[in-house]
């Protein structure tokens, strides 16, 4: 009988653990964030606020990190202004905002050296990447950790610009 009892108590823990939270959707209620500012060379990532940075994230880039992303496949981050196109709650590396490159002049580059001029840039977590830690690994992408990514998702909106130094 004790071990009856013992079995569904445990039972009734288990499913009350997991049913405080796991999910990777946050609530944010603080203040909007008006900017997102990306410094490639020293690895961070600042949201900005309307009167003060909200938040700090060191970052992983692409793993041709140095100048600005020109064509496809070249590993490079892009550098400049651009903006947080889409919300995606499925991406295989647990969440990500894409962003707003290839601009027109990204394209038109690429066009004028006959190359094209890649896509899918993203602000993302590490789930997905399976090479360890090896700092910049991304295709051209920001990563963060799946923990910080969580939060940046919940407080990034589509339009937030986002200036990306070298």
């Amino acid at each position: 009988m004790r071990a009856a009892i013992r079995v569904i108590l445990m039972a009734m823990l288990a499913v009350t653990l997991a049913s405080c939270g796991g999910s990777k959707f946050r609530k944010y209620y603080g203040p909007p964030v008006v900017q997102i500012l990306v410094d490639k060379s020293d690895r961070k990532m600042w949201l900005v606020g309307a009167e003060k940075v909200l938040k700090t994230y060191d970052i992983d880039l692409g793993r041709a990190p140095e100048g600005h992303k020109q064509f496809e496949g070249d590993g490079k981050t892009p550098e400049g202004n651009y903006f947080i196109s889409h919300r995606n709650p499925n991406s295989r590396y647990h969440l990500s905002l894409g962003i707003s490159y290839p601009n027109d002049a990204d394209r038109a580059y690429a066009a004028s050296q006959g190359k094209p001029p890649g896509g899918d840039i993203f602000i993302h977590g590490h789930s997905g990447f399976k090479g360890g830690n090896q700092g910049d690994w991304t295709v051209g992408c920001i990563a963060v950790s799946d923990r910080e990514m969580e939060t940046i998702y919940s407080m990034v909106r589509p339009g937030t610009p986002i200036t990306i130094r070298p």
